[in-house]
């Protein structure tokens, strides 16, 4: 009788994370900047693309924006890099069926946060040195969708940054779960294509367009964009991120799987 594709997926993903950690921590400083690095890239043409066809009507930014940042988890998941917002969900579910320790699976996960931060920041600045972002004045879609993220309360940015985790770990399992390739790309392209559409909380996404705001001329007039409230913020979306992908994706999923043996993932 064929076991659990899941718990097999995150004893193997566990191991992974952890043999790369302890052996080489320079190797996964890179996974984990390109994963922020990917995510930028998706950011930056987004906002881009947002401008671009808000000039044929306002409303339409909002369907351009999504669809270019969507491919960025594509990328991520294909490529092997280091997400902190999967790993909430690969690790929680990890440190419950016992394939690896709490403070260990803590340590790689905030490892794992601080360099996609540094990978967003360096595609950030790259970025900021290009034409496409030369001349950003407050009306843009980034600086707007900045100010609007940070004029949030904190019990609102609590709840999205749970939704958030909720749509970005559906894309996650489903990359696991499903067979075929392209069944794979849609899946997740349409997951995070949801929740980027509903401006939900994430935190590693925060980082890009955060990022991309702080290396620009346009920082200084953005509202709410002082340090003080980014820090607020992005604490209380990391919290979220790992209430919705860890205790609400990776904790069901891995109580469900564990000594089953008919009714499995």
């Amino acid at each position: 009788m064929q076991g659990s594709t899941f718990v097999s997926a995150i004893e193997y993903n566990c191991r992974k994370k952890s043999a790369l950690f302890d052996g080489n921590k320079a190797k996964y400083a890179v996974r984990s900047m390109y994963a922020g690095v990917i995510l930028t890239l998706g950011t930056a043409a987004g906002v881009v693309a947002a401008d671009t066809l808000n000039m044929v009507h306002p409303a339409l930014g909002r369907f351009a924006f999504p669809f270019m940042f969507a491919w960025g988890l594509v990328y991520i998941l294909s490529l092997n890099a280091e997400l902190t917002t999967s790993n909430m969900m690969y690790l929680t579910a990890g440190t419950f069926l016992k394939k690896i320790k709490w403070h260990k699976a803590l340590a790689i996960l905030m490892y794992c946060t601080l360099f996609n931060l540094l990978g967003s920041m360096l595609a950030a600045w790259l970025f900021d040195q290009t034409s496409a972002f030369a001349g950003l004045n407050v009306h843009n879609y980034l600086p707007s969708l900045v100010e609007h993220k940070l004029e949030r309360g904190s019990r609102l940015v609590l709840f999205e940054g749970i939704m958030a985790n909720l749509y970005v770990n559906v894309a996650v399992m489903a990359y696991l779960l499903l067979k075929d390739q392209m069944a794979k790309i849609v899946g997740v392209f349409a997951a995070v294509y949801m929740f980027v559409f509903l401006a939900n909380e994430h935190v590693a996404a925060n980082f890009a367009s955060f990022s991309l705001v702080a290396f620009n001329p346009i920082a200084g007039e953005v509202g709410h964009f002082e340090m003080l409230n980014i820090l607020r913020h992005c604490s209380i979306a990391f919290f979220a991120n790992w209430v919705g992908g860890g205790l609400l994706i990776g904790l069901p999923y891995a109580f469900l799987n564990k000594d089953e043996e008919r009714y499995v993932d």
